[in-house]
């Protein structure tokens, strides 16, 4: 298992910032797809995010494209997801991921092999 540890979420309202930063291990960050997801009403899990950690490579889902940034600071070893411009639908919990395999499939929740808590994010209007 690896261990994962979300943390930077909280209460906004629409338009404002938050990054949410997930500690990690070194070997976690060396597995090939690093994500982020948002649960929302009704516990799915909707791919926000992902990062192919040879590459550098990112993929953003079409609601965060343009507002998101993922990205991984090795040096303090985290994966952090910056969200701009926030909206009442970007509420949820977010959820950093880690598939130990490589997957084309960025965004299927199946694939990731470990999972951290979460961290509440809401919006309001």
């Amino acid at each position: 298992q690896i261990d994962l540890r979300e943390s930077g979420g909280g209460s906004v309202e629409a338009g404002g910032s938050l990054t949410l930063s997930c500690a990690a291990s070194d070997y976690a960050l060396s597995r090939p797809l690093l994500g982020w997801f948002r649960r929302g009403q009704g516990n799915l899990r909707d791919g926000v995010a992902g990062i192919d950690s040879r590459s550098g490579e990112t993929t953003y889902s079409t609601s965060a494209k343009g507002r998101f940034t993922i990205f991984v600071d090795n040096a303090k070893r985290t994966i952090n997801l910056q969200m701009n411009d926030l909206r009442p639908e970007d509420t949820g919990v977010y959820l950093c991921a880690v598939a130990r395999y490589f997957t084309a499939y960025t965004f299927d929740y199946a694939r990731y092999t470990d999972w951290g808590q979460g961290t509440q994010v809401t919006v309001s209007s």
